[in-house]
């Protein structure tokens, strides 16, 4: 499906030119000269949240213009805020809002939200437990739940999978869940990527951990919090609480190819691939 939403927005724009009157009279714009296709390299890092994302746009930012090149780097949101401000890198990365200290530190910092995400509480497909409140997922990651039965569940120790330090999406679920008073316990199992917690918590048995909404499958169980499923829908609407920004930082503003290729991610054509893969567009 990522393919065939790139192939389909490249084919529209050829077919748009193909189809217009040959002898049709040009208006002003038609006969100005058009515009040069971007050129140049790109390069990005930062968090591997928002990473697959920025590989698809890259893909149809390159087959559209074949004089740039664009190379995508994971690392975590830290990371991305980092390598942007102090200009490592082109374009920076990050899940998660941009601290103030960060601000501070990197004053010329450009942000541009390209996306929104939500987060989802998630269990091995056999823990018989489908909702949680806010507060009993709180406890359960702070280590003061440590058995299923105290949620309704079998007498089953839990085992708490999380993200690493530095993790755009630990960040945000630490700021939405656990709030300023609860720390996440240090006998979670830590894993370095999204994709890592899911194939954790789909592996271990009576486990529990927190995804990005862009890589929830079947695998594992969603759990619903406060009775609200954690959905596409109920995010844009405002039920579900756990939602929060994809960001693409620049130091300073962007020129060149760099805008050129925010300007794309922006525009329709990028926020359908945000669409498709299961993240909230801005636009």
């Amino acid at each position: 499906m990522r393919r065939l939403l790139i192939t389909v927005v490249l084919l529209a724009a050829v077919l748009m030119a193909s189809c217009a009157p040959a002898d049709a009279p040009a208006t002003p714009e038609e006969a100005a000269p058009a515009e040069e296709a971007a050129s140049g390299s790109i390069s990005v890092a930062g968090s591997t949240t928002v990473q697959p994302l920025a590989e698809l746009f890259s893909e149809a930012f390159m087959a559209a213009n074949a004089d740039v090149t664009i190379d995508v780097q994971g690392g975590g949101s830290s990371v991305g805020v980092k390598a942007a401000g102090e200009d490592t890198s082109d374009i920076g990365m990050a899940s998660r809002e941009i601290k103030d200290s960060e601000l501070t530190e990197f004053a010329d910092l450009v942000i541009f939200t390209i996306a929104r995400d939500g987060i989802a509480v998630v269990v091995n497909a056999d823990v018989p437990v489908d909702d949680l409140t806010l507060e009993q997922a709180q406890n359960i990651f702070a280590g003061e739940i440590t058995n299923w039965s105290e949620v309704g569940g079998p007498d089953e120790a839990i085992i708490a999978v999380s993200r690493d330090e530095g993790s755009g999406t630990r960040a945000a679920f630490e700021e939405m869940v656990m709030g300023k008073e609860l720390l996440i316990t240090e006998n979670a199992i830590l894993q370095p990527s999204n994709g890592a917690v899911r194939t954790t918590v789909s592996t271990t048995p009576a486990s529990i951990g927190y995804l990005s909404f862009g890589y929830l499958d079947d695998t594992t169980k969603p759990v619903l919090i406060d009775g609200v499923a954690p959905s596409e829908e109920n995010a844009s609407n405002g039920s579900y609480p756990v939602v929060r920004p994809l960001n693409m930082l620049t130091n300073g503003e962007p020129k060149g190819v760099i805008k050129a290729f925010l300007d794309f991610i922006l525009s329709a054509d990028g926020q359908a691939i945000v669409s498709e893969e299961s993240y909230l567009p801005v636009r």
